[in-house]
């Protein structure tokens, strides 16, 4: 039996195939213009899924980034802090040693003893530095400071720390990866003591012995050496610190070089194959319109002859 072949079944199919070529060519045009080979989910949902976990990976790492920068800012901040602390209580040493002097008058030794103040009044702004309104020495404490002070009415100083909560002061970190934190402040107890042992109230007797006739700034050098050691102890910590926060940062840069170049063999496109396959379907397509104005050339006068 022979299938009968109507004119309006041979139009409907060729327009049908010429609509298929124009999608083809629109959509490789698509991803020639956008440079990616997903716009909606529909394209690779597979694919699509992969993008997404990827992006995810993406922004953890930006903000890993982030917390890594701005750990770097904090422990800069102690660095600096501590160097110049270290500095003055080297200064505090020499003057307890030149004020054992015996043969100093008193007029050189009130000097000396209102140069030690000094130098206190300095060690108490250091410890009191802060970074972006936080103290850096006092955990995460919001009291503003790190070191109060308090003066009796016999003419008495007291300081206290106020980054202590149950005797231990909760540390400010930084996470700079799925498993990596990093302290970025530093207990201003273990670096200037606290109370009576801080270094502010050692300089306080240094002064009180160098005012009094008969005083000996020198018993307190062991003291102060004491002091100094856990001021470098404490730098150090923030070398070794800065050391781990470093090596995050290079690995980060790492891993987001990988994830990027991950990202862009999934979503983006070959943009030479694309613009070859374009060219291909745009060959085919304007075959497909000469096959078609050939095959619907019939008109209402080739019926009625």
């Amino acid at each position: 039996m022979t299938t009968r072949v109507t004119q309006l079944s041979m139009q409907r199919s060729t327009l049908a195939n010429l609509q298929l070529n124009m999608a083809a060519m629109a959509s490789l045009q698509e991803r020639m213009s956008s440079g990616t080979k997903i716009s909606v989910p529909s394209d690779d949902p597979a694919g699509t899924s992969d993008v997404l976990a990827l992006r995810r990976q993406q922004a953890s790492m930006t903000q890993y980034g982030r917390n890594a920068d701005d750990a770097t800012a904090w422990l800069t901040t102690l660095d600096s802090t501590l160097s110049s602390s270290l500095v003055s209580v080297r200064r505090a040493r020499d003057l307890t040693v030149q004020g054992g002097n015996g043969a100093l008058g008193a007029q050189a030794r009130e000097a000396l003893a209102t140069e030690i103040e000094g130098v206190r009044d300095g060690l108490l702004s250091q410890a009191n530095a802060t970074y972006l309104g936080r103290t850096v020495f006092a955990g995460t404490s919001n009291a503003g400071v790190a070191f109060t002070t308090a003066t009796a009415a016999d003419g008495t100083r007291t300081y206290s720390y106020t980054g202590t909560v149950n005797g231990e002061t909760p540390a400010v970190e930084r996470r700079l990866g799925d498993d990596v934190t990093v302290r970025v402040d530093g207990d201003g107890a273990a670096v200037y003591g606290d109370g009576d042992d801080s270094v502010f109230a050692l300089l306080d007797k240094v002064a009180a012995a160098l005012r009094s006739p008969d005083g000996d700034p020198t018993q307190y050098l062991d003291a102060i050496d004491a002091r100094y050691s856990a001021m470098l102890t404490g730098s150090s910590s923030v070398g070794a610190r800065q050391n781990r926060v470093d090596a995050a940062k290079s690995a980060l840069q790492s891993s987001t070089l990988n994830v990027t170049t991950q990202l862009g063999n999934v979503q983006d496109i070959d943009l030479a194959q694309v613009i070859l396959d374009l060219e291909s379907q745009q060959v085919a397509y304007q075959g497909a319109l000469g096959a078609t104005a050939r095959t619907l050339q019939p008109t209402l006068l080739d019926f009625l002859q």
